[in-house]
This record gives structure tokens, sequence and C-alpha cells, in this order.
């Protein structure tokens, strides 16, 4: 089976984004979950990786009062790992209200964490619903996501 960190990462979300009432795995229960699901070590090691530096960057990224008026540019690694469809729907979305500017580079880093030559908008909003949903207070922007990702998916069932 070819996984990567998204896959596991994917796997995690959908698994316990509705476990409310159950208290939080530690990582070794994770490890041994992932392993029984069939993941590969180095693959759940990244993503356990990839999920730490998700919380504990939230206070760390830079930026200022301009940068809620400011328009993002990107450099040229971004360039090379987000295509123009992609840094597009990230623009959208931060046009639309359902990400902040710190939001915005939250995910940005994140998805240049996923360490993947590959990534598409589909990958972008399962990163976009795993920042909203690891931050507090975000509630609504979270459903407004969940919203864009599931009624997207189900216009092409029809």
């Amino acid at each position: 089976m070819k996984e990567n960190v998204l896959d596991v990462l994917m796997y995690l979300f959908e698994t316990y984004v509705d476990a409310e009432d159950e208290p939080e795995p530690d990582q070794n229960e994770l490890r041994s979950e992932l392993a029984r699901a069939g993941f590969g070590d180095a693959e759940i090691e990244r993503a356990l990786v990839w999920l730490d530096d998700l919380t504990g960057q939230q206070d760390c990224l830079p930026y200022g009062k301009q940068t809620a008026h400011g328009t993002r540019i990107f450099n040229a690694f971004e360039h090379e790992r987000l295509d123009a469809g992609c840094r597009g729907y990230i623009t959208y979305l931060e046009q639309i209200g359902i990400l902040s500017p710190p939001q915005r580079e939250i995910l940005i880093d994140r998805l240049l964490a996923l360490e993947t030559t590959d990534i598409d908008v589909e990958q972008i909003k399962w990163v976009v619903l795993m920042v909203l949903f690891s931050q507090p207070g975000q509630e609504l922007a979270y459903a407004r996501m969940e919203d864009l990702v599931f009624d997207e998916a189900s216009d092409l069932l029809h």
C-alpha cells in the first residue's frame, strides 16, 4: 500500500473529529492504531510530527497589522510546490472569510510540510479543515469549509 503523510492525517482526522466524549489518545495509542490500520512506521512518525507542529506553531508565525490588508506574495519555493490553482484557492478562502491571514500562513506552512510534490486543491481542503479544527473559536469557519468540501463532492456525483 502506497500511502503518504496526508493519508495518515486524513485517517486520524476522520476517525477522531467526532469523538468528543472520548479522551484524546496518546501518541503510543495512535501509533498502535495506525499500524493496525496498515500505515508504515515512517509515515506514522511524520504524521505525528506534522500534528505536533500544527499545534505548536499556532502562535509562532510572524504577521503584523498590515498583513490583514496586504497581498500575500508567494516565494519561489511556494510557487514550485503550490501551482496557480492551489494559490488561487487559498486566496479565495481568505477572501470569503474562511481563513484569516494568520491561518493562511499556518495552512501554507503545513502544506509545505507534507513533503509531497503534487499538492492539489482537494488536499488543501482537508488541511484547511485540520487547521481550523485545531483552533478554538473557529466553529463557524470550520462549518463553512466543511460545507464547501462536501457540497462540491456531492455536485460531482450528479
